[in-house]
């Protein structure tokens, strides 16, 4: 994974902070929960006659195309590896063909492949009998289709109750599970119409609904709002969101919208002609692209709203000043200057931010409490500040940026020469 690529800021990060990669809910709750659900490991999928001597070819180099004409063979995954860390939302994207569809069946054995593993929780699903097959897509690895795939005899409490009715769950149990998926995603007082009575964006809920009522490890997504009108498609990406903020959930979803990916991934992989090009947070696909591939899928997207302070930020080691502002400027100044940098960054003993100062700030206060010495023009923003505002603050001010967390803390600084490195990279895309 190719690292961000940042520059020295004039300050200092706090040593009691945390730098946070990522600044969505999503990325919060991977933070937490940090451990890998679902490992990839070497997966291929090799549709044909003759996958063996296909096999072959690729190991010899040969492209996808040259292996058709000559076995017609269509290599569809080729020894892809990836893991999907507990509650984050991995987003598989590619053109139409690259083999993200085939992937995401391979997860779950909808589709049987040629080679490699799938690790679910410890186990590799390969080797399971059918009926052990069957359990883990019961209640581990639930899936949500693009087409809504909703039974039109049924009603929307049934369609959702339906796993749970499988799966051997007693009348008033799986209804009250299926009530409560409902209410969940919005569509709890429309629990006893009939699939053909909803527009598409609420089916598409209920398919939703129905996936979450069998609480499952890993959510599958295959390209599930792609078929919805961009407003309806837009309320439910906000939706998605807003669940996985509540519940943290693991979700593997599959697209082929850039802007769709960058807004709901906490990581991103993006796939060509059957092979993984490169995983990455948004960020890191934005500046650090492994191809011109990966570069063109942000050619016609304005990626400002997506590079967050989180990921422009840098850690340093000096002009770090803690202290109670009510103390003596005089007493930093040397400090300060010793560090050898034009700005300090004051935190009092929790490490939360108060302020700027200058070696001619402190100077200036002498005897007076370090408060006097503030700079009042230095702005700080939150760690989900975008370009756009990093950008209007560096072109106000003449110092970096510092960059606070919920808590108030010090979380790093954004120097004038990363935001204006990225606002002209963008302007010449």
């Amino acid at each position: 994974m190719a690292p961000n690529l940042t520059f020295a800021p004039e300050g200092v990060l706090h040593p009691g902070a945390v730098q946070a990669e990522d600044v969505s809910p999503v990325a919060k709750s991977i933070a937490v929960s940090g451990t890998d659900i679902l490992t990839v490991r070497n997966l291929s999928k090799i549709f044909g006659p003759k996958p063996e001597r296909a096999a072959e070819l690729v190991k010899q180099g040969l492209g996808r195309n040259e292996i058709f004409e000559q076995t017609g063979n269509m290599v569809a995954v080729n020894d892809v590896s990836l893991s999907v860390k507990a509650g984050e939302i991995f987003v598989v994207m590619g053109l139409s063909g690259s083999g993200k569809s085939t992937l995401v069946r391979l997860l779950n054995r909808l589709i049987e492949p040629t080679s490699g593993q799938v690790v679910l929780e410890g186990r590799d699903i390969a080797p399971m009998s059918t009926t052990e097959l069957r359990e883990v897509r019961r209640k581990k690895m639930a899936m949500v289709f693009q087409s809504f795939a909703l039974l039109p005899n049924r009603t929307v409490l049934d369609n959702i109750a339906y796993g749970l009715e499988v799966a051997g769950l007693k009348k008033a149990e799986r209804y009250d599970i299926a009530r409560s998926a409902l209410t969940r995603v919005g569509l709890g007082s429309y629990e006893k119409l009939l699939p053909s009575e909803l527009s598409g964006g609420m089916q598409q809920r209920v398919g939703l609904a129905r996936a979450l009522a069998v609480n499952p490890s890993v959510l599958l997504m295959d390209e599930a709002f792609s078929a919805l009108d961009p407003l309806i498609r837009f309320e439910m990406q906000n939706e998605l969101l807003r669940l996985q903020k509540e519940e943290q959930r693991t979700i593997v979803f599959i697209s082929h919208d850039i802007e769709e990916a960058i807004k709901i991934g906490g990581r991103i992989g993006i796939m060509k002609d059957g092979c993984l090009i490169q995983v990455g947070t948004p960020a890191e696909l934005i500046q650090s692209p492994a191809d011109s591939y990966v570069r063109d899928f942000f050619r016609n997207v304005d990626v400002s709203r997506f590079l967050k302070a989180s990921s422009l930020m840098t850690r340093v080691d000096r002009g770090l000043i803690s202290c109670d502002i009510g103390t003596s400027a005089e007493r930093y100044l040397n400090q300060l200057i010793d560090s050898g940098v034009e700005c300090g960054y004051v935190c009092d003993d929790s490490g939360r931010y108060q302020g700027c100062v200058t070696p001619a700030s402190l100077h200036k206060a002498g005897t007076h409490p370090v408060r006097d010495a503030l700079l009042h023009d230095v702005n700080a923003v939150s760690l989900d500040a975008d370009l756009h505002e990093l950008a209007a603050i560096a072109l106000s001010q003449e110092h970096d940026v510092p960059v606070t967390d919920t808590t108030g803390q010090l979380a790093g600084v954004v120097s004038c020469r990363t935001i204006l490195k990225q606002v002209m990279e963008r302007r010449a895309a």
